[in-house]
């Protein structure tokens, strides 16, 4: 029996690295049977055990217990979760300020699903080159919100030096992964950080000011100055997956203290009385931005 890591999945086959070599390989039936509320029962970042067969390719047999993952809901139409990255050291959501504009939306949903998840994370955002002096005055604000919550957040352009030194010694020797809508230059960052991998960049839609898929499957890459970083396909949208409208303030850090003085064991933060989440808003010891942030997510979680 060999042993492996998955590098990428594309949804038949599965490339596993030995640190030697990358090997194609197959999933039995069995183990999609299994996982029937996942779409993907292997994800990229698993360790794997795996046997060689006549043709050169192998067959994985052994999914190892994963100490994390990144899921969300599954899209398209289809039922479950979908597991877009397991096994990982730490988990950056990337935002830009424009082109497309930033979505704190976004950003609260991601990271509400790394505290749940147990994922450590933090937050870069990118094409400072592109902001305006009112606009870097907001993304310094928004910085300054989320590293009071105890996220790191970078502030980067590609086409500057200082922005590459700082994340290649923040993802030197870790396995890391960036996650964010197209557009948003996460490959451009890759490159940046090691340039021999020369990932192909997308544009940006005139139109919709979205950004085009570049990358299809996620994927882990090898780092020349060690450790792996993960490229995702562009996420427009991100599902919560398996998060209760009760335990919902459990993910928001901000919040953690000052729940437990609320009148109702049961309280949702919105309109019980008696509410202390709700009274440290009024008073501005809960960010507003974040507090609607958390009633649009508890709004979207279902009864």
């Amino acid at each position: 029996m060999n042993s492996g890591i998955v590098i990428q999945s594309t949804g038949k086959w599965y490339i596993v690295s030995d640190g030697d070599r990358e090997i194609d390989c197959r999933l039995p039936g069995i183990f999609r049977l299994n996982s029937k509320e996942v779409t993907n029962p292997v994800a990229a970042g698993d360790h794997v055990d795996y046997t060689l067969e006549e043709d050169g390719k192998g067959t994985i047999r052994k999914i190892h217990e994963r100490r994390n993952h990144i899921p969300r809901q599954a899209t398209h139409g289809r039922r479950g979760e979908q597991i877009l990255i397991s096994n990982i050291d730490k988990a950056w959501v990337v935002q830009s300020v424009k082109s497309p504009k930033l979505n704190m939306g976004f950003i609260d949903r991601f990271l509400v699903t790394c505290e749940a998840y147990e994922v450590p994370a933090g937050i870069i955002i990118n094409k400072m080159d592109l902001a305006n002096e009112k606009a870097r005055e907001v993304m310094q604000d928004i910085s300054g919100l989320y590293q009071g919550l105890g996220y790191d957040v970078v502030l980067t352009s590609v086409n500057q030096i200082e922005s590459a030194n700082k994340l290649r010694k923040l993802f030197s020797g870790s396995i890391s992964v960036m996650i964010g809508p197209s557009g948003v230059g996460k490959s451009s960052l890759i490159n940046a950080i090691d340039p021999s991998l020369n990932l192909r960049v997308g544009e940006i839609s005139s139109h919709s000011d979205k950004g085009k898929h570049t990358t299809t499957f996620a994927r882990l890459i090898a780092l020349e100055q060690g450790g792996f970083i993960a490229d995702t396909p562009g996420i427009r949208e991100f599902g919560l997956v398996k998060i209760q409208k009760s335990e919902l303030s459990l993910y928001f850090p901000e919040m953690e203290e000052t729940r437990q003085l609320c009148k109702y064991y049961n309280c949702t933060h919105y309109h019980e009385p008696g509410c202390a989440v709700h009274e440290a808003f009024k008073k501005g010891s809960v960010d507003a931005d974040r507090y609607h942030s958390y009633l649009n997510i508890l709004d979207s979680l279902p009864e």
